[in-house]
């Protein structure tokens, strides 16, 4: 065991955080309160950037705690790595120790809460008031769904004696922190579930599996964390287009999940379960198969009732069920070069090739924008005008037929870039006295218009449709910016379709430029910040910024293309300066050819 010293800034003297490294296990390990060595303070920074395999361990108040002090100690106590906050209760009076619940919502404060003891009080002896302040930035609910909420934050906290002690008799619900600690105590991770089943697919849409990504606690057995909150079904929002395969009523019976030395995992489940058939079984094994796999390597699921083996499912088995087919497994990216023609790009390609076909190679029309189905056998163009859209085989000698749609509006407006989705076509009319979203099923039918809650007349300027279907992210003109909204598509029972419950998932972008899906839970966005340059990241569809690593910065883009299956393209694709530049892993942005509206199929 080692400690760490804090350096200038330690929030208060004489308040520590036991801070000790353990033998880190993923699923396993030595995590248990030390015994020896020094106790020193650690700030929140310092905390954020130390090593994984550093626990941070809560201090029992001190004998004669003032208030203020107590309070700081117990917000302390909070981001520590004990799984029971045992250490934080020690700060409560006795009742509040029963009636608080730790779990049931974190507010994340842009920092730590200023801590302010009110004056004028009254009799001591009968209690006082402690205020926190500080800019909020998110909640995080019971469901462990986290949402960006940008407010003031002013909450109290009462204090009261105990056998001669200050302790805290009423505080707010749920957590607090800064967002230092909250990104070094929490991990974004997906659950999954299935997608409603849609009209006219057929069956294998009732296998199409949907991220939902929610937030747990890092350290604290995140396989049986995942599990748990899996178990208790979908997120609100994602909840109307979405379900689970478990039984209600369905919970572990084991406290902790464990892999043994072949990476099988084996899950006993209660009563509920055993009413499951086989198909059933092996659909609720896939949901628990890809959820575990976001914390561990896991190649065999079995579950289990009290007395018997219901179902297994091996990794191989697990693929018909997996989110990439739905997304594909690209190994091509796709442009319009100089010529406006569609071409295409390999990883390992040096220079694009025209693609075949009317769009490319077979030089039939000049595109504006193009969409590629997922099967990258069919491409949808919008006319060089912007007015038309067709539809067109990828083979030498197939013809664009008659336009699918054609609108007024010219270069300025027109068409949006096309977007597939589960076999059906999307694409937005930007004529500013009449804004459409509209869907082709099948991508040849006659457009049918989609109503969007919360637009209030506003143009939709971007549409990129989850492969699931049952996503959409959307661009909204908002004066002469636009900004990204995330919408839930619904489906009634007669075939129809409605966008509701848009939200925002880029609230620090005043101006968002382009977005496209980069994977299950993951947008890939360029845009800017008030006052700031642009920039192109990755953010989760929580709205919250993802784990994944930073990109080279890059300004001047006006469209981008990323991955949103697992093939073995992995190249991030962008617009800039009428050329394409493309960004392969370990490496820089490199230019690659003339051209503009990269996209991967989708």
């Amino acid at each position: 065991m080692r400690s760490m010293n804090s350096g200038a800034g330690c929030r208060r003297p004489g308040v520590a955080l036991l801070v000790a490294v353990v033998c880190g296990g993923l699923l396993a390990g030595c995590a248990s309160m030390p015994d020896s060595g020094e106790v020193d303070s650690v700030d929140s920074s310092q905390r954020a950037d130390a090593d994984a395999q550093v626990r941070v361990y809560g201090v029992p108040p001190r004998k004669n705690e003032q208030p203020g002090e107590l309070v700081k100690g117990f917000l302390e106590a909070t981001t520590s790595d004990e799984s029971d906050y045992v250490t934080a209760r020690m700060y409560l009076a006795k009742h509040a120790r029963r009636q608080w619940n730790p779990t049931a919502s974190t507010t994340v404060l842009s920092e730590i809460p200023q801590v302010q003891v009110e004056a004028g009080g009254g009799d001591r002896d009968a209690g006082l008031t402690v205020t926190l302040t500080g800019k909020q930035v998110a909640q995080v609910d019971a469901q462990h769904a986290y949402r960006p909420d940008a407010r003031s934050y002013r909450q109290r906290i009462h204090l009261t004696r105990e056998d001669g002690e200050w302790r805290i008799d009423a505080l707010p619900t749920g957590l607090v922190v800064g967002l230092s600690d909250f990104q070094r105590i929490y991990r974004s991770v997906n659950k999954f579930y299935f997608a409603d089943p849609v009209p006219g697919v057929g069956g294998k849409a009732r296998d199409v599996l949907v991220a939902d990504p929610v937030y747990l606690r890092k350290r604290i057995d995140t396989v049986t964390s995942a599990v748990k909150a899996l178990l208790d079904g979908p997120t609100t929002w994602l909840d109307p287009v979405a379900a689970s395969a478990f039984p209600a009523g369905t919970r572990l019976e084991d406290e902790r999940l464990s892999l043994d030395d072949s990476n099988s995992l084996k899950v006993r489940l209660s009563a509920p379960a055993e009413k499951a058939g086989q198909d059933q079984c092996l659909r609720m094994a896939a949901q628990l198969f890809y959820t575990a796999q976001e914390s561990a390597r896991v190649d065999r699921v079995t579950l289990q009732s009290k007395d018997e083996t219901l179902c297994s499912l091996s990794r191989g088995d697990a693929r018909a069920y997996g989110p990439d087919q739905t997304a594909g497994r690209p190994d091509r990216q796709y442009f319009l070069d100089e010529q406006h023609r569609l071409a295409g790009l390999a990883d390992g390609d040096e220079e694009p090739r025209r693609v075949p076909g009317p769009f490319g190679a077979d030089g039939g029309l000049q595109l504006r924008s193009v969409a590629v189905d997922r099967a990258e056998r069919r491409a949808a163009g919008v006319s060089l005008n912007g007015q038309a859209l067709h539809v067109a085989d990828l083979e030498a000698g197939a013809s664009p037929g008659e336009a699918r749609l054609t609108v007024r509006g010219g270069s300025k407006y027109g068409l949006t870039t096309p977007s597939w989705a589960l076999g059906d076509l999307w694409v937005a009319d930007q004529d500013p006295d009449r804004p459409r979203l509209l869907r082709l099923r099948g991508g040849t039918g006659a457009p049918e218009e989609v109503p969007v809650d919360g637009l209030k007349g506003q143009r939709i300027t971007g549409v990129r449709v989850a492969a699931d279907g049952v996503r959409i992210a959307l661009l909204v003109a908002d004066g002469d910016r636009s900004v990204l909204r995330l919408g839930r598509v619904e489906r009634q029972g007669s075939g129809g379709l409605s966008v509701r419950e848009l939200r925002s998932v880029a609230p620090k972008l005043v101006d968002v430029d382009a977005v496209s899906w980069a994977g299950g839970s993951r947008l890939l966005v360029a845009g800017s910040e008030q006052g700031g340059l642009q920039q192109v990241e990755f953010i989760d569809t929580d709205g919250s910024l993802s784990s994944t690593s930073a990109l080279p910065g890059i300004t001047g883009v006006g469209g981008v293309a990323a991955p949103e299956g697992a093939g073995k393209a992995q190249a991030v694709l962008a617009e800039r300066d009428g050329g394409i530049v493309r960004l392969l892993p370990d490496t820089n942005w490199k230019p690659v050819a003339k051209g503009s509206a990269p996209v991967y199929p989708g």
